[in-house]
């Protein structure tokens, strides 16, 4: 590493930060915007106020949490900077947004949106916060481009706890494929270079979610569950498993789902026709099977499925491409957390998570893209 690309990057963040200085009410939290972000890059064991004001210089956190909890500036506007800035630097085409949620446990019940609810975080019920994030994945990078928090309706039904945790009357009970929907049509609304959706089961089981994505002619690629009842071209529904299960064997063609931390992530692939109808015309709709290469413990030979809808043109190469972007989310949900303090806060407000995960989210992006555009500049 030369001391003129630490130079250049330190210089590339004081810009960036720059960019979303306007979304700043005054010039102190103008100021300490960089400090911050500077600290959730900073190799600091915990980032929180304490730690992140420490390696700013400050002799106490008032200032770290006066920033998160009451200073005058747009969060909201920041998240448009920052998913303009992932387009300028990372966008194509091609490129994909991904849904999917991850949770952030906590004790007490204090936390706005804080409940008992399953998290893959901890792989159980636990008392958690859960996000639901948007990322934006293409062959230059992957990062966080929105965020939502989740909030159970034990929350929103109660509106004098909702208070206390400083969520606006305003806000109301919406499901988190609801919220993933109304992030894709920010991102869609602003120019997002973005040809595809593709989600878990969570999303991919939701009607109203594939409806929104027809509605706007977004193609997607989703993962379903094996009991999920699919319109088939004889007008009867079936089980995807009941589907997979009849897939004759010359049908399976052995391919890869991109790069993995071992290699080549290869796995048996089938496509299956399904009824279009409900899709816009000249569209196909197909069920896409993923089936292990070798047999779990039990000796079985686990197969994944995904709801396609797309042109009927669409190969089945790009398919296979867009179901195995989908792993890009959990990359950069590690990045954040890991290198961007994600979930390195202990604040309890719903407008200070907001910020928090913001900042967190502008740093993370300027990780990836300075990742990006160092690699390329190696590679010519």
């Amino acid at each position: 590493m030369e001391i003129e690309d630490i130079e250049r990057w330190s210089d590339e963040l004081a810009r960036l930060c720059t960019l979303v200085g306007p979304r700043f009410g005054r010039s102190e939290p103008r100021e300490r915007v960089l400090g911050y972000v500077r600290g959730l890059l900073a190799p600091l064991e915990r980032k929180n106020g304490w730690t992140v004001a420490e390696h700013a210089g400050a002799a106490c956190p008032d200032g770290m949490q006066r920033l998160l909890r009451t200073a005058r500036w747009d969060a909201d506007g920041v998240r448009d900077d920052v998913r303009g800035y992932v387009a300028d630097r990372l966008g194509e085409p091609g490129g994909v947004l991904i849904a999917d949620g991850t949770g952030f446990v906590k004790k007490g019940r204090h936390s706005a949106g804080v409940h008992r609810q399953y998290t893959g975080t901890s792989g159980k019920i636990d008392n958690c916060q859960v996000g639901v994030f948007l990322a934006y994945a293409s062959a230059k990078g992957r990062a966080l481009i929105d965020r939502e928090l989740y909030l159970p309706e034990s929350w929103t039904d109660d509106r004098a706890r909702c208070r206390r945790a400083g969520i606006p009357d305003g806000v109301a009970f919406s499901t988190k494929p609801a919220q993933a929907l109304a992030m894709i049509a920010r991102a869609l609304d602003a120019g997002m270079p973005a040809g595809w959706v593709t989600a878990d089961e969570e999303f991919g089981q939701n009607p109203a979610f594939r409806k929104g994505l027809l509605a706007r002619r977004m193609p997607f690629v989703l993962a379903t569950r094996c009991d999920d009842r699919l319109p088939c071209p004889d007008r009867r529904r079936r089980q995807a498993k009941t589907v997979a299960a009849v897939v004759p064997a010359a049908a399976w063609e052995r391919r890869s789902a991109g790069d993995g931390a071992r290699g080549q992530r290869l796995y048996d692939w089938s496509l299956v026709e399904l009824d279009p109808a409900g899709l816009p015309a000249g569209w196909a709709h197909r069920l896409l099977l993923r089936r292990a290469t070798r047999p779990n413990d039990k000796g079985e030979y686990e197969v994944a499925y995904y709801r396609c809808a797309a042109p009927a043109h669409t190969s089945f190469a790009e398919l296979i491409r867009v179901a195995g972007i989908r792993w890009c989310v959990e990359e950069c949900f590690q990045l954040a957390k890991n290198e961007a303090g994600l979930d390195h806060y202990q604040v309890r407000d719903y407008t200070a998570w907001y910020r928090h995960i913001t900042g967190s989210m502008l740093a993370a992006a300027f990780l990836t893209v300075t990742r990006s555009e160092h690699t390329a500049k190696g590679a010519t």
